[in-house]
């Protein structure tokens, strides 16, 4: 029926067969096992020679290509499939394919031959598992022998006996070439589509399985790793995570790069690889994310992910044994294979609740200092160990015992910020991107206006605005009415999320870290009056300490207290320092949105803006009116001294290394924080009094265009005439005016205001 295509021999080694003579018709064939183990170790579909000739290739449900050869014992209308080819192509005994001649030349150009092949090879039987050392280049050759001008995809199920042992592999990726070309023009592929024809010029690489269980060796000692953790079509961009490009670069750099290396070449460097990778910064960046996606790019031993509580037992001894546990399975390869042993990733989420400073706990059972101790000498002690790396996450990296955070432990830190907005584009682009591919946002959303706009934003607060604003799509199709809940399915066609969707969840999902603006601009929403060189003297005091934060490296923190009577403007001073300081956080604790807190609410609430101001280079903190936060009255006189301790340790606790704070707090009643003993907490102090002479209340009339200057001479006159002495404050005294501004005598309105204030 065909004319069988045989095998030429061209510069020593068989060739493609002649596929012009063969009927590329398709038909339909049920799926059945191989006749015996020869053709399931030749990897070859067993056909009846009434369907298809000896030796050509077939193109199986339109996407796997094999290699025929005929057998008697399968009956016609049949295929034979090994178990490995059945897996890979996802087809049950007596299941149905389509099944056509499949030319190569035609699908794939002049770039039919494979110039590297990179695959994964396991033990069939783990039980049958041994610790000898195969030799890769014995391996390849043998693999040549076994299947040259075969076709091999990316994914492809196969099993090969070398030397009385059954080895299973599977392709994991292949570079298709022309045999002409003096450099491959195409790059490594992961995908099933690109094919290539085996050669004896193929670079064929082995690498371990996920059982790690073959020992794999290499007399060429520029062969890639056998156990390579990074896979060879690693993208940055395909881990999903946005705004990190920096920081995945230094931890590829630091953590991963010399281990793509051949054990050789790093011995010859006499270095060690890095065993440990910590990740600290404000909730929502994406640290958790980050240590999720390493694990997609890692060719590795599946990770051992803990979260830090899990490790304590109420057993004594058990809490370290658990630590022990976690690097038994990395020990014991390492003492059986040295260097050439595969790599064991331990990820520990939420690390400063077990590994906290040792001494700092007051529990009296030393256990917590034990589980520190137990993981430092595991990570760095007397037997080292160079198969093991380490990844902690943590908000808190402050907490975390120094002695694990010096070189040969956590000796990669890693800080994963608030993204900028480039990095917030990227997220936006993340975030859409199923929306955008399903054409169900509407072109009127601009991503980088998006990303302009959400200043501040973390990573899973853009994933919330984005949330939201699809919430807001899908409102518009939803009848909500006393009675069901009713859904428009002639309108779900048109849903569509638009720009007006996301202003409406910019103005709902508020990010948790950034400056107050609105809060403080309100605080000198009427601007500032310069009445007297004392106002220019505050500000310019303000400035100074504000340099001092920005430039001094002895001064972390500095602790402002700004002191006066009620109403002065002390608050408006410290609000108008912190806008003109310019630094990207600006945080204010104000009495206003404490109001309604519990006592443990407020305690909450003023220890989490406290840790906020951690988060950036520098800071400011402005606390207003200190004696209403702690629930001062004069009666009794009574306050809750939980709040006032939390503000006494708060404001003497130095922020981390590279972050600066600077704190002003506002009080008008000075002689009761001196009887609380909280001045000691402060660096400096601010005296701002009220205005002591009427040529200052002047001064406050020219600058808010008050009067004209007949009126106001008239005004400064009479004022002069009812009392010689002058103190009030600036906030009465422009309530005042604006007061006097709306009647229909304001020169005898404002001086009437003025003498009761007086």
């Amino acid at each position: 029926m065909f004319k069988l295509p045989a095998f030429s021999k061209t510069g020593g080694h068989r060739v493609a067969p002649d596929m012009s003579n063969v009927d590329p018709s398709p038909r339909h064939l049920q799926v059945t096992n191989c006749p015996n183990n020869s053709y399931a170790l030749a990897n070859v579909a067993a056909v009846s020679p009434k369907d298809f000739p000896d030796n050509i290739y077939i193109l199986v449900d339109n996407l796997f290509v094999f290699t025929t050869k005929q057998a008697n014992e399968v009956p016609p209308g049949t295929i034979g499939f090994n178990g490995n080819q059945r897996t890979w192509g996802g087809w049950s005994l007596n299941q149905e394919v389509q099944v056509r001649a499949f030319d190569l030349f035609k699908y794939s150009g002049k770039q039919s031959y494979l110039g590297t092949l990179d695959l994964e090879i396991s033990f069939r039987s783990r039980g049958k598992a041994v610790n000898t050392p195969f030799d890769q280049d014995e391996l390849a050759s043998h693999f040549v022998k076994c299947f040259e001008s075969q076709i091999f995809s990316p994914t492809q199920y196969l099993i090969m006996d070398f030397k009385g042992f059954f080895f299973d592999l599977k392709v994991r990726n292949v570079q298709a070439i022309d045999l002409g070309d003096v450099e491959p023009s195409n790059s490594v592929s992961t995908g099933i589509e690109v094919k290539g024809i085996l050669t004896n010029k193929t670079q064929i690489n082995f690498f371990k399985g996920r059982d790690g269980l073959v020992n794999l060796k290499s007399s060429n000692s520029l062969r890639p790793r056998s156990d390579a953790v990074i896979r060879s079509d690693f993208k940055f961009e395909d881990l999903g995570v946005g705004g990190l490009d920096k920081e995945f670069t230094k931890i590829f750099r630091r953590a991963f790069a010399s281990r793509i290396f051949p054990p050789a070449v790093i011995e010859k460097l006499g270095i060690s690889h890095v065993k440990g990778l910590l990740l600290f910064g404000p909730p929502g960046t994406g640290k958790t994310l980050i240590a999720r996606k390493i694990g997609t790019m890692l060719n590795a031993r599946e990770p051992k992910i803990v979260n830090g509580p899990e490790i304590l037992s109420k057993y004594v001894g058990s809490s370290e044994e658990n630590i022990r546990n976690l690097f038994k399975d990395a020990e014991a390869e390492y003492k059986a294979k040295g260097e050439d042993s595969s790599l064991h990733i331990i990820i520990f989420d939420e690390l400063d609740s077990v590994f906290k400073q040792r001494g700092s706990r007051g529990d009296g059972t030393g256990v917590g200092d034990n589980v520190v101790n137990q993981l430092l000498a595991k990570m760095d002690g007397v037997d080292q160990l160079n198969n093991i790396l380490v990844i902690g996450m943590t908000n808190r990296k402050d907490l975390i015992d120094s002695a694990l955070l010096r070189p040969g432990r956590f000796e990669v830190q890693v800080e994963i910020h608030l993204p900028d907005e480039k990095g917030r584009l990227q997220i936006f682009e993340i975030q859409t991107k199923k929306m955008r591919e399903n054409n169900m946002m509407d072109k009127d959303v601009d991503l980088a206006e998006l990303a302009a706009l959400s200043k501040n934003f973390s990573g899973a607060e853009i994933e919330g605005l984005v949330k939201s604003a699809s919430s807001f799509a899908i409102n518009k199709t939803v009848n909500i009415g006393q009675g069901a809940t009713k859904l428009n399915t002639k309108d779900i066609t048109k849903l569509r999320v638009t720009r007006e969707d996301f202003m409406n969840a910019l103005s709902e999902v508020t990010p948790a870290f950034g400056i107050n603006e609105e809060d403080l601009k309100t605080c000198v929403e009427g601007g500032m009056i310069i009445y007297s060189d004392r106002v220019n003297s505050i500000l310019k005091n303000g400035a100074r300490y504000v340099r001092q934060v920005r430039e001094s490296d002895k001064s972390r923190l500095v602790s402002l207290l700004i002191h006066g009577p009620p109403g002065s403007g002390k608050t408006a001073l410290a609000a108008a320092i912190a806008l003109k300081s310019q630094f990207p956080f600006i945080r204010l604790i104000s009495p206003n949105e404490l109001s309604g807190m519990s006592e443990n609410a407020k305690i909450a609430y003023i220890d989490s803006t406290f840790r906020d101001s951690y988060k950036s280079p520098l800071n400011i903190l402005v606390i207003d009116s200190l004696e209403t936060l702690v629930d001062w009255v004069p009666i009794g006189p009574r306050f809750s001294n939980n709040i006032l301790q939390v503000l006494k340790v708060a404001l003497k606790r130095k922020p981390p290394q590279d972050r600066r704070l600077l704190i002003m707090t506002t009080t008008s009643a000075y002689s009761v924080l001196q009887q609380m003993d909280i001045l000691s907490c402060f660096d400096n102090e601010i005296a701002v009094p009220n205005m002591s002479s009427i040529d200052e209340f002047n001064n406050v009339m020219m600058d808010s265009k008050f009067l004209n200057d007949a009126d106001r001479v008239k005004v400064i006159n009479e004022l002069a005439q009812i009392s010689p002495k002058f103190n009030v404050g600036i906030k009465k005294a422009l309530t005042n005016i604006e007061t006097a501004r709306h009647d229909d005598d304001p020169v005898s309105e404002i001086v009437e205001l003025m003498a009761q204030s007086v």
